[in-house]
Parts: C-alpha cells; structure tokens; sequence
C-alpha cells in the first residue's frame, strides 16, 4: 500500500474508536474477503475498508477520508462490472452490513438501507403481496441500481427504479447527513434519480411498491437455427408490447455449448392475458424448452443467480448500445456477433423500454432517454486461467462499433467503463479545472450546447449520454453531478442541495467557479471516487 502510513494509521484507530462497524486494513486476515467483488478481473487494492453499520459510521468514513487527505470510494452491493467501488490505495465506505428493508404495505412505500440486493427488496416486498421495480439479477445493489436509472422486467408497469425513488439520506462528501425529497434539497433529488453515484453515500432510500397482480414467468428457450426467425416476430411483437409484459432477451451458450435464445418473460396484470401473452411468446418458434407459470419475483431472480454463482472467478467486460429498435440490420449484426463468440460465458443481452417508463418527463428526473428502446447489454466473460482477456474484449468492442449505425447517442449509467470514464475526465478537466474524478460512474448528462445543439464528435462517440437537451444550467448541474467525486464536492454539494436555488445559467455556473477558487488549492483526491455502485 502506497498510503501514507500516519494517514493510514491515524484514520484506522479514528475510526475503530468512532465507528459501530468494523475497519478492515490491508493486512488483516479478512482483507481478501472483504475486498472481493463479483468482476475478478478488478485487481485494485484499497488500504482501508470501513464496514459500515449507521449513518453515523458514513459520516464518520467520509470526514476522516477528507481530513486525512484519503481517496475515497462506495461499495454497494459490489456488481459494478469496471470495479469503481474499490478506491486502489484509498478508503472504501462499504455499506454491505447495512441491508435492511422496512416495509409498509398500507402507504405500499419501503425503507431500504444503502446495501440492500435487489434479492432484499423483491423478498421484503412479496411478504406483503407487493413488487418493486428492480432488474433481474438478485445480488445487485439496489442502490447502485436505483442511482443510474435501473432496468427490469417491470419498467413497462412502474417504470425504472428511479421513477420509484421517493427520498433518501445522503451522506455528502463534506460528512453532512441530508434527506432530499420532492420538497426537501430537490436538485438533490433530482440528481440522483439517474444521475449515478456521486452525488454522495445514500444511506437510506424510500422506494414506491406497486400490487402484485397475477405474476407470471419463466423461461423459453429458442435454438440458435431460428434466430433470424424469432427476433424478427419479437421485433414486430415488442412495438405494441402491453405495459404488462416485460420480456427480457439474453443470447448465449445452451447446455450443449451452441448458442440458443433465451426469453425470461414477466407479466404482472390479469390472469387470461397474461397467459395469452405468453403464448404468444411461445410462438416466435419452436422452443427448445417453455417453462411458464405463476411466480412470485423471487422466483425469477432465483435462477439468474445461480448461473452468475456458477460464473465465479470469471472476468467481465462489458458495453452498452441502445437501439431505437430492432432493425433488420441490427439483429444480423447481433446474429453474426454471438455465432462467432470467443467464450462460451459471453453473452449479448437487451432490455426493452416501454409503457410507462417513456411516459414519464424526460426533465422530470436526470434520466434523459424516454423514447422506447432496446438496452443491449455486450458481455463478454471469460476464465482466467492462461487468457489475458484480448480477444474476447475485441469481441465485444466489435459488436459494439457494429451496432453504432442504429444506435442511439450514449451509454447507461451502471454499465459504462473505462473508455467513456477517462473521456469525461478530460471533460471535467476542462470545466472545473484540477478537479477531474479518479473513479467516475458517469450519468446520462444531457449534452447540449447554447441554442439546444447537441454534442458532436468524440463526446457522444465516448458514451456519453447526449440522449435530450436541456437547458444550459441543468447541463452544468448534470456535469458537475458526474465530477462529485472532485476535491471541490462540498462547493458542489451545497450548490447542487439547494443552499442557492434561484440561481441559473450563467449566474449558477459562477457561483460554482467562485466557490471552487474558495475550496483551493485542493487536497489530494478529497473524496474522490464517491460511485456507488450496483
């Protein structure tokens, strides 16, 4: 470990003599537990971990990060796929003994704790004949999930897992302890609908629920030989998807090492269409495996996880492309990719966005893209034994430039890496200079220019999200919400919690310029790295 070794040494008995948690020191016994995350191609090595147990224990972290000049990091439930939560040389605020879930079933409203699995809040919910709206891998953060936008099955019912946040506490980098809502701190709670990470450590969350109808689910399995066949009448069937269905599609080796397509269908409504739905889905062709029927949401997540679980140990690498639709073109550019895969752990996966989630404001929260869309998620995994990872990364870069022609401009929050990570950087680095982020889950930014232009050139070609154009002070705020892992984060914080709200435009934008130069010269990477990730 490179920290300083007074640093070191005065934050961990700091903190062992503050925290109701524990602190967990390079060294120690249970260090390479603790630090395992799901991607094990993430190599970093921070110096301190404090697993924390209250809020308290946040605050506790992130004042003694910032007064002892350590760079910081959040980890959630540990499933960001580029290892942001790990701060190498640095402190990580792990949240991962803090998974409690309350539920009121009478207001349909859950309290969740800032490292609840989505497994936590699907489990807490069905007790009371309730749903949330969550992806479909159990073991990621609900946090990290609900911070960049969220995707799942039910997106087309209760839209993302954003549109459900209702408040949260957050802890910001300066140590303050916030709650934000509709009325309390509501560029806060703008932002973080959305925005990623890096607003600060959300501690607690209230999150809409939403009636457990007739739950049915399964899965459907196509061969490989049929896949022009099936995607095309999934392609013609998605546009007048009913808002009940959610049917996400995952392309990948079957049991016999040959690729197959899977559907992991969902219906949360009436009884007689739901089964009419799913027939239809039977029908694309001539299944291999259909295994529908009634479930509870757990029972979906289930099986997904225990495909990961078989998957430990592997690297991961992965890319986003979103597709205004499934276009000839582009499912012969994702037929060709997944014949020719270098791994048999790689997959090609989408999301479809629909119903109610492209109803909703694309101001309204700082999730821009509301049009309809497919979300193809490019994974490329791989064992690591004796591989150092090249081909099957090219894999998936190829697939992704492929895809490009068809694609809308930028990437999804939870799922953008390096490239598009050390892109912002630079763009940061030219709007709030020396305060470039080290560890950066960037955001769906509305990228525009004066008059509403968007964004040419590499900016939109790095990932960026330049899904709308908003007005140049909420262009500044989206920015400035990416860099909140900046040494001038307290400035930004209390701009962005509402300590001047009537500001706009240029008028906001010098007051941050102003109260930066207040913050200078900046510490090393003061609470750099606040990602809390999925």
């Amino acid at each position: 470990m490179n920290i300083h070794a007074t640093s070191k040494l005065a934050t961990t008995c700091e903190l062992r003599a503050k925290m109701q948690g524990r602190v967990v020191s390079w060294g120690d016994n249970d260090y390479a537990r603790t630090r395992r995350v799901w991607n094990g191609a993430v190599e970093k090595q921070p110096a301190l971990f404090a697993v924390c147990e209250t809020s308290a224990d946040v605050q506790a972290a992130v004042g003694s990060a910032r007064q002892h000049e350590i760079p910081l990091s959040v980890r959630g439930g540990g499933h960001d796929w580029a290892g942001r939560v790990l701060c190498p040389d640095g402190l990580v605020v792990d949240l991962s003994r803090m998974r409690q879930v309350i539920v009121d079933p009478r207001s349909r409203i859950a309290t969740v704790a800032g490292g609840a699995k989505v497994k936590d809040v699907a489990a807490a919910a069905g007790v009371h004949g309730l749903v949330a709206a969550l992806g479909n891998c159990g073991e990621v953060g609900m946090a990290g999930l609900t911070l960049g936008g969220g995707y799942g099955p039910l997106n087309g019912q209760c839209g993302l897992a954003a549109d459900n946040l209702l408040g949260a506490e957050v802890v910001l980098a300066d140590g303050r302890c916030v709650t934000t809502g509709p009325n309390e701190a509501p560029e806060l709670f703008w932002a973080i609908r959305g925005g990623g990470g890096n607003f600060g450590v959300v501690t607690s969350m209230r999150i809409q629920l939403h009636e457990a109808r007739h739950i049915l689910g399964g899965l459907i399995a196509y061969p490989w030989s049929e896949a022009e066949t099936v995607l095309s009448r999934y392609a013609a069937f998605a546009a007048p998807m009913p808002d009940e269905l959610g049917a996400p599609v995952t392309m990948t080796s079957g049991p016999d090492g040959q690729p197959a397509i899977m559907l992991v269908p969902l219906w949360n409504g009436d009884k007689l269409q739901g089964e009419r739905a799913m027939d239809f889905l039977q029908a694309l062709g001539k299944p291999q495996l259909a295994q529908i029927g009634p479930m509870i949401y757990t029972d979906m997540l289930g099986p997904i996880d225990a495909q990961f679980a078989e998957l430990a140990g592997c690297h991961w690498e992965t890319r986003t492309r979103s597709l205004p639709a499934l276009t000839p073109a582009a499912i012969d550019a994702i037929i060709r990719a997944v014949t020719r895969t270098t791994s048999p752990h790689s997959m090609v996966n989408w999301h479809h966005f629909h119903g109610a989630a492209t109803r909703i404001p694309a101001a309204a929260i700082a999730f821009g893209l509301r049009q309809e869309h497919f979300m193809v998620e490019i994974v490329a995994a791989w064992r690591p034994d004796a591989d150092d990872g090249a081909a099957h990364r090219q894999w998936a870069l190829d697939l992704w430039k492929s895809l490009a022609p068809f694609a809308l401009p930028g990437g999804y929050a939870n799922l953008l890496g390096r490239i598009t990570a050390n892109r912002l950087r630079r763009l940061m680095a030219t709007t709030l200079p020396g305060s470039a982020p080290s560890n950066v889950a960037s955001i769906p930014i509305g990228c525009s220019r004066p008059r509403g232009r968007r964004w040419q050139g590499e900016h939109c070609r790095a990932g960026v999200s330049v899904y709308s154009c908003f007005p140049r002070d909420q262009l500044f705020r989206r920015m400035l919400g990416t860099s909140m892992a900046t040494p001038h984060v307290a400035g930004v914080a209390a701009l962005m919690a509402g300590g001047q709200p009537g500001l706009r435009g240029r008028s906001l934008w010098e007051a941050v310029q102003a109260r930066a130069r207040q913050l200078s010269p900046p510490p090393r990477d003061v609470g750099a790295g606040l990602v809390q990730a999925p």
